[in-house]
């Protein structure tokens, strides 16, 4: 075979593949080029192509074709000052674009751009361009609150109003709704079909109509329910999949369990929080004669219930994810299958797949089956009992669960052998607190709650995790196609911020900005434990990873430096879980060429939509838990409270209180002097007293402002506890104007234009100049 005839088969290979990279394993594998000799030939060609300019690699040593100018394609992504930047492929960097270079995308369009400026690896600039076109609108409809105009108005403009979108970040553009179809009254919650996108006569101007109603503002619980349908996320299934649903025994039948290992006979329990409803995961713990543990891991086999290609199985794969949310939950399936026929409860058969482990007192799995089968729980375990037992050794608890009291015992002997051996091989450990707002049945707030984990909590997360990397190393090295659950090495730019911020305070960090290990950053957190600067290293160290996602590809998991992992334990919840239970049934017995040609197609674009709707139910999660405390704070302006300065920005400073809660004390706002950033130190610094605030430092604040509808916080800033001091660089002499700081922060009070306001500057009302351009371009048209 000649290298032009390889040349010709490479480029058809990747010009036909729906992956945009590939390393050279996958090339070989594709051209069935293995061999030591034909190997040897393909990297040659491979080589000789590059030097052609006809592939190039990536970052990651990866091989793709050349991105010509005017046909990249990527996701743009906004940011609220104006620019934003273009993912073209989530192994390289983003390309920037300038406010002047956007030409009207919006965030989640995807985008043709050209590159204006390429990045510049020797200066660690990154590539700058320009969108000529948008291919695709990521956003068809809006959700937003109706503000209506009167009958004057709607008969000069065409227009029964605008909306408010409620996704902040399309703060700063007007939403006209069109006088057709549905007319809200003021104040409904509506959904609104885009029919008009901004332009070069409207740049900051959509329009469009209303298809449904959700509400309205007043309704108990519209302020949870808006957020939830202004992210595109379902709030009731289709008819057609609870018809599938409603199809599903209630028991299972010996057909059911034909076929599997039956294990009704083991002592095996689940372990969950009191108010847990859809029990998907259950565990067995013995010690044997060698001196090894068996731990047994049995999850709930939802993939028998929700088949390929099923009703069930299509709304599962949209959602994604359930939602978990201050006083519901959006499931990812119907809840007559998660908290019936799926859920691991006590006492009655349940299908499952299992994952038995033996593992070693130091915490190495030497053995391990996966295999289809049928459990019976023995009890139904809360993690409050457990930590009664293990911990607390509470008589009363003890002597109900006597029965079980010996294999508590060693799945906490067990839990600390596999928590050392992550800890030895580098696994870093972030300290996170995590807290629960307690609404009334009406949804208001009343109190917030800090969730400890105990030892209960800690071992099930040991043993999910050991479950998890057992299943991926065992189809890694069947080099089958699989779904991996991916933590990246940190990006170098994230890396030598933090590095440069560590030597500051007085931190060696060893290992380089390329190749720093996991362990290295375990080293680092050691040697601020119990310190000052821990909360401060903890804080910049997480905001310098990356974010975890699926990928068909295995990259490791940098966090828990494990080489091989995945999401095995949650498919009640997670779709990637459904899939790889899936995959578990698909590829028993003799696996065929078309099978694995069938998942390597289907499994990027799995992967890649499971990664988008877990952040979707993230940021979704997190908008809600912000309205709901600053619901809880809006009764407490004026009081004072003690926190700590959890983050510092050229626009001020965020302070946290001990129950979790998040204000910003605003630059303009701190009267005490003139402040100025200093980057490295993540500081804000006065150029006259040299008072210094800082990441971690303990300060008093009062409440200033606490507002639901913009879901933000503000604090009075009162006093701060002594710290060293850290120099303000030298300023030349400042003008007046340079005190007139403008936010970064996305503040929600970009209002759309009234009349009222208008009338202050002179101006003719808003919906007379919509008036006054819309019968200019009807006497153009004629």
């Amino acid at each position: 075979m000649t290298k032009q005839t390889i040349k010709e088969k490479i480029l058809f290979f990747m010009e036909n593949h729906t992956k945009k990279s590939f390393s050279m394993e996958e090339i070989a594998e594709g051209l069935q080029l293995q061999k030591s000799s034909d190997f040897k030939l393909l990297v040659q060609t491979v080589a000789t192509m590059e030097r052609e300019n006809s592939v190039e690699f990536t970052k990651k040593g990866k091989i793709r074709l050349p991105q010509k100018s005017g046909d990249i394609e990527g996701t743009f992504r906004a940011n609220e000052r104006g620019f934003g930047f273009v993912t073209i492929d989530p192994e390289e960097s983003d390309v920037y674009i300038p406010k002047e270079a956007v030409n009207f995308a919006m965030d989640g369009d995807i985008v043709v751009i050209d590159i204006v400026q390429p990045a510049d690896a020797f200066s660690d600039r990154g590539a700058e361009g320009k969108v000529v076109a948008i291919k695709t609108r990521a956003i068809t409809q809006v959700v937003g609150e109706f503000i209506a105009y009167d009958e004057k108005e709607v008969s000069e403009t065409d227009l029964y109003g605008y909306a408010v979108p409620k996704d902040k970040k399309m703060t700063g553009l007007t939403f006209n709704i069109a006088a057709q179809g549905i007319k809200p009254v003021d104040g409904s919650i509506v959904i609104v079909e885009v029919t008009h996108y901004p332009e070069k006569e409207y740049p900051k101007s959509l329009e469009g109509i209303v298809k449904k109603v959700v509400g309205h503002k007043n309704d108990p619980g519209m302020d949870i329910l808006s957020i939830v349908v202004a992210h595109g996320i379902p709030t009731s299934f289709p008819d057609e999949v609870i018809a599938e649903a409603d199809k599903v025994p209630d028991a299972i039948s010996e057909v059911d369990i034909k076929d599997r290992r039956d294990l009704r006979d083991q002592l095996i329990v689940t372990i969950d929080g009191e108010d847990a409803k859809d029990l998907d995961d259950a565990v067995t713990v013995r010690k044997l004669e060698n001196g090894n543990y068996f731990l047994g891991v049995h999850i709930a086999d939802v993939s028998y219930y929700v088949t390929e290609g099923s009703e069930l199985d299509q709304e599962a794969y949209e959602r994604g994810t359930s939602v978990y949310l201050t006083d519901r939950v959006v499931p990812m399936i119907p809840q007559r299958l998660s908290n019936g026929i799926c859920s691991l409860n006590p006492n009655v058969p349940r299908l499952t797949m299992s994952c038995e482990m033996e593992i070693t007192p130091e915490g190495h799995v030497v053995k391990h089956d996966i295999f289809q089968s049928v459990i019976q729980t023995t009890e139904r375990m809360t993690y409050t009992a457990v930590n009664e037992i293990l911990e607390e050794q509470k008589p009363e608890t003890m002597k109900r669960y006597k029965k079980l009291l010996t294999m508590f015992e060693e799945m906490g002997e067990l839990h600390q052998i596999l928590e050392q051996m992550r800890e030895n091989r580098g696994a870093i450990s972030f300290e996170d607190r995590e807290a629960k707002v307690l609404v009334d049945p009406e949804g208001h707030p009343h109190d917030i709650l800090l969730r400890t984990r105990g030892v209960g909590e800690r071992l099930i997360e040991s043993f999910m995790l050991a479950a998890n990397e057992t299943v991926a190393k065992h189809f890694h090295d069947l080099k089958l196609p699989f779904i991996y659950r991916i933590h990246e090495q940190p990006k170098e730019e994230k890396m030598q911020r933090f590095f440069d911020f560590a030597a500051v305070l007085g931190i060696l960090v060893k290992g380089t900005k390329a190749d720093i290990t996991p362990k290295d950053l375990q080293r680092v957190l050691e040697q601020v434990a119990d310190k000052p600067e821990e909360a401060v290293i903890n804080t910049m160290l997480l905001r310098s990873m990356q974010q975890a996602r699926y990928s068909e590809d295995n990259y490791g998991h940098y966090g828990l430096a494990a080489e091989y992992y995945t999401h095995f334990t949650s498919p009640i919840r997670r779709y990637p879980d459904l899939i790889v239970h899936r995959l578990i049934r698909s590829y028993e017995g003799t696996v065929s060429e078309k099978l694995k040609e069938k998942w390597e197609q289907d499994l990027p674009d799995i992967a890649d939509h499971s990664s988008r709707m877990e952040r979707r139910a993230v940021e979704t999660e997190r908008e809600v838990d912000s309205m709901k405390k600053a619901e809880f704070m809006a009764d407490k302006i004026g009081e004072e409270f003690d926190g700590i300065i959890s983050s510092v920005t050229r626009f001020g400073l965020f302070v946290e209180l001990p129950n979790t809660i998040e204000g910003l004390i605003h630059v303009n706002n701190l009267k005490q002097d003139y402040f100025h950033f200093i980057e490295n130190h993540m500081a804000l610094v006065g150029e006259r007293t040299g008072m210094t605030l800082k990441i971690g430092q303990k300060v008093k604040v009062k409440v200033d402002k606490a507002d639901p509808e913009t879901r933000e916080i503000d604090f009075e800033f009162l006093e701060a506890e002594e710290v060293e001091k850290i120099e303000a660089p030298k300023q030349k002499k400042r003008q007046d104007n340079r005190r007139k700081r403008t936010s970064d922060r996305k503040y929600g009070d970009k209002k759309p234009f009234t009349q009222k306001k208008n009338k202050k500057k002179g101006k003719k009302p808003f919906y007379k100049e919509v008036a006054k351009k819309k019968k200019g371009k009807k006497q153009k048209k004629k």
